[in-house]
């Protein structure tokens, strides 16, 4: 399996949560390619996100997960590999071969994997993650009558082949209010601007290719995306776990949802 799948406890509500990026196993057939002191703890990981998101289904919403690291494939980016932005800033590949530093991933220090085995790639690990995510949008629209996708991020406090500065704490995307309903982004902003953090609207993200390709609020599917800085919820050498400022940031999460689950029942 290629994530795991929490389902939601008690009462079921019409949201899902999504963790791309949390995976940090790579495939036998692939692993010893790879440089083996970049795999053994693979930096651009979001560490820790679906134990900071664990309480979800007990809110009752079910949560999915990717087990395979995003340097085997990005599962939130275009399978045609289209960029998300046109800024200048580093982005990644579907099957990226470096580092978000720009680090050669693969021994052998290629320069792109060839078409055939993206494709292969594409088929055998992408594919799954968004066609689970696609039945459960369905079912839940299905149950419910609209539903939203929540997709769950974080990324190093500064990451200078993205922007110089430091990232803002929370970061909220609606592919410029494309992708969820007006209602239900001025609710969650409200919520986080509330919140001891600093908060920004889709700058410098706005959604990455979950959030554009699933988010279809003229049909009551929505998506919206989080990313946040990973000292809110690690500790300041981004590396552990840090449960105080991770409980804080919890507060937060649950109240943000309480209000959408409100919403959207």
């Amino acid at each position: 399996m290629n994530f795991t799948i929490t389902p939601a406890q008690g009462n079921e509500v019409p949201i899902l949560v999504s963790v791309p990026h949390c995976g940090i196993d790579f495939p036998d057939e692939l692993k010893n390619q790879y440089r083996q002191n970049l795999i053994a703890a693979p930096d651009d990981t979001d560490w820790f996100v679906h134990r900071l998101y664990d309480f979800a289904p007990a809110m009752g919403m079910t949560m999915i997960a990717a087990k395979y690291s995003r340097w085997v494939i990005d599962l939130n980016r275009d399978p045609q590999s289209k960029p998300l932005y046109t800024d200048g800033r580093i982005i990644t590949a579907l099957c990226p071969v470096t580092t978000f530093l720009g680090e050669p991933l693969y021994i052998d220090e290629r320069k792109e994997v060839d078409a055939n085995e993206n494709k292969r790639r594409v088929d055998n690990y992408f594919l799954p993650y968004h066609n689970e995510i696609q039945n459960h949008l369905d079912r839940l629209k299905k149950k419910f009558g609209k539903v939203l996708l929540w997709d769950c991020h974080s990324i190093r406090q500064v990451v200078p082949t993205i922007q110089k500065e430091k990232f803002p704490d929370l970061i909220l995307g609606d592919a410029d209010g494309t992708s969820a309903s007006p209602g239900l982004i001025e609710t969650t902003l409200s919520v986080l601007d509330h919140g001891n953090y600093l908060v920004s609207h889709n700058h410098p993200f706005k959604g990455g290719y979950i959030t554009r390709h699933f988010g279809k609020p003229s049909e009551n599917v929505h998506a919206l995306q989080l990313e946040m800085t990973k000292v809110n919820y690690m500790d300041d050498s981004q590396l552990e776990y840090n449960t105080d400022r991770a409980d804080k940031m919890r507060v937060l999460l649950k109240n943000v949802f309480s209000k959408l689950i409100e919403q959207l029942l």
